[in-house]
């Protein structure tokens, strides 16, 4: 299943009306079936980024964004048990502050070896008046029925955009990493030896990075961290891959998945099948480009082979 922000009336930007729509591949994204409305526009301004993850007892999770206004956005769940051919009815995820703009990344919950599920949110009281966003993450013990926050709230203080998009990887010690976008022109990292109770204070990792996500999961075949980010300290190009074999403290075989000169690529979401991973990214404008030159989806299929090159 690929689930994805569609913006129906032509207009793409964060403010748009969006609602998320699907489709479904047999055969390793090659081909795909008729496009599926999965979550109706249920905000005043739009619904958007899915969050999609399959749960050890086999049913799938699935996050949303709801937006009213840059003042009340909040994320909602839903659940299915027959391999996403239905789902429940939403329930809202109880955040505080209430009402507040927080919001979540696409691909971003993960499920602990303990069975906790982990959410890493970002938010501020209203982005209108206050655009410096801070981070905490939410943790479910029951599947995603009722969720705390952590004690940590982080934050990036000494920048006009603070902590943003953070993304979460449990590694081989038992402790999880988080990634934060930010604009130090750096990726920052937090970690939790809590299970995402508490976090240490954010700091820089080695590469660079613009005002940005970035997207990091575990290799099933190896083992293996596979980041995918802008290795630009302010363009959202080029899109590229590394690999870390030592759970983030070094990175290598770096590489540009996407490096066209006119367009600029994030948000991207991964998902292994087989040999290969499968990328799904946004293509945008070039930089500096208007948004009126246009917003696509893209899918790019590696082998994972190909990394390591």
């Amino acid at each position: 299943m690929l689930a994805w922000t569609e913006f129906y009336t032509g207009a793409g930007s964060d403010w748009a009306p969006s609602r998320i729509a699907a489709k479904f591949s047999r055969d390793g994204g090659r081909t795909w079936n008729n496009k599926i409305v999965l979550q109706e526009n249920i905000g005043t301004m739009n619904t958007m980024e899915a969050d999609l993850l399959r749960l050890k007892s086999g049913k799938i999770l699935f996050i949303f964004g709801r937006k009213n206004s840059e003042a009340d956005c909040a994320p909602l769940v839903r659940w299915s048990t027959d391999d996403g051919k239905t789902f429940s009815e939403p329930k809202a995820i109880l955040i505080d502050p209430s009402p507040s703009y927080t919001g979540l990344n696409n691909d971003r919950a993960i499920q602990l070896k303990s069975g906790r599920v982990l959410l890493p949110l970002w938010y501020t009281s209203d982005y209108r008046v206050d655009p410096h966003i801070k981070t905490r993450a939410y943790y479910s013990d029951d599947e995603g029925q009722s969720w705390k926050q952590s004690r940590t709230l982080i934050d990036i203080p000494d920048t006009r955009a603070g902590a943003q998009e953070p993304g979460v990887v449990e590694l081989k010690d038992g402790r999880v990493m988080m990634w934060i976008r930010n604009q130090k022109g750096k990726i920052y990292r937090s970690y939790s030896s809590d299970r995402g109770e508490s976090w240490s204070a954010p700091e820089a990792m080695e590469l660079d990075s613009p005002l940005s996500p970035q997207s990091i999961k575990r290799i099933p075949k190896t083992g293996d961290l596979l980041l995918v980010w802008n290795n630009s300290p302010k363009l959202r190009t080029p899109l590229t891959s590394a690999i870390s074999k030592d759970d983030g403290k070094t990175w290598t075989h770096i590489r540009n998945v996407d490096e066209t000169q006119d367009r600029t690529f994030a948000y991207t979401s991964i998902e292994f099948w087989k040999d290969w991973v499968l990328l799904t990214y946004y293509l945008g404008p070039k930089p500096g480009g208007r948004a009126a030159d246009g917003w696509s989806l893209k899918l790019k299929a590696l082998p994972l082979s190909w990394l390591y090159k």
